[in-house]
């Protein structure tokens, strides 16, 4: 049997063995690629490191997680994160295959095979767990609301005075189930770029999601938009994968929990989000 060299005992001795390779989009760091990595034949990671590309499904439409840059290829937190997955497979950036994920169809994408993982903050939760599998979280997130400029509704985090107000919001989210419970009205769209229309002809008052996806929509609309403060839930993102597929989670879990600690997370984080909003604590990896 195999046995994977680039992650033998994890923690940073797998960085001595990496290699640097060229950023295939903008908006990040040059990722560090493992140097010809052996895994245990039969696993995910064999597969995808013999095969020499990794299949990433991540949004499009989210400034500072994932935006389409000027090449085509996105850019954000999210794909720098699946870069380090991938560098750690021996893949470079020019060999990730992106594929455009909407909040709708993270799971169908995962369970067809269209995708090997789903970076596309892509909250963890329990309904979710039941059809595919989850590592991480690698950020945690809050959700609240995005509002014209003087926030002419009032509206603050707190979703209980909310009042007449009409929210938008992307359908089949976690953002939508979060926002029932306080509010009927409320129009739901594909992206959440998509809101910003129907705010700005006042069909709408307010956009609801994740503050980091907020963040972004604001620093893409200079002046017109503002971040209500406060949050409402936590939202830990996770990288969605195969359901069952334990040892490729595994993997992944450990890949991350090392980037924590050898400065490619906070890389990741400061080269793309690092100007808009202040660097976290790395979150605790759940290995349920």
């Amino acid at each position: 049997m195999k046995i994977s060299k680039a992650f033998s005992g994890i923690a940073l001795t797998a960085v001595a063995a990496l290699a640097l390779s060229g950023c295939a989009g903008g908006g990040g760091s040059d990722p560090e690629v493992a140097d010809s990595p052996e895994f245990a034949e039969g696993t995910t990671m064999a597969a995808l490191a013999d095969a020499g590309t990794i299949t990433v499904g991540t949004k499009f439409d989210q400034p500072l997680f994932g935006l389409s840059g000027p090449d085509g290829n996105p850019e954000g937190f999210d794909v720098e994160i699946a870069k380090i997955i991938a560098g750690e497979l021996g893949i470079a950036p020019e060999n990730i295959e992106w594929k455009e994920t909407v909040s709708q169809n993270r799971e169908p994408f995962i369970q067809d095979g269209q995708v090997d993982i789903v970076v596309a903050t892509y909250t963890i939760n329990d309904e979710r767990k039941e059809v595919v599998d989850f590592a991480g979280p690698y950020y945690v997130a809050g959700q609240s609301f995005l509002v014209p400029s003087g926030n002419p509704k009032g509206i603050t985090s707190d979703p209980t005075t909310l009042g007449d107000a009409t929210v938008c919001t992307v359908t089949g989210s976690t953002s939508e189930d979060n926002i029932r419970e306080y509010t009927d009205n409320i129009i739901t769209v594909d992206k959440y770029s998509d809101c910003i229309e129907p705010i700005r002809s006042g069909q709408a008052d307010a956009l609801t999601t994740d503050n980091v996806i907020l963040a972004g929509l604001v620093d893409q609309n200079d002046g017109e938009f503002e971040v209500v403060d406060g949050t409402f839930t936590e939202e830990p993102y996770g990288i969605g994968l195969s359901l069952g597929d334990d040892e490729f989670r595994a993997f992944i879990n450990d890949t991350l929990e090392a980037s924590f600690t050898d400065g490619r997370w906070e890389e990741a984080w400061t080269s793309t989000v690092g100007d808009n909003l202040a660097l976290p604590e790395p979150p605790t990896i759940d290995r349920y």
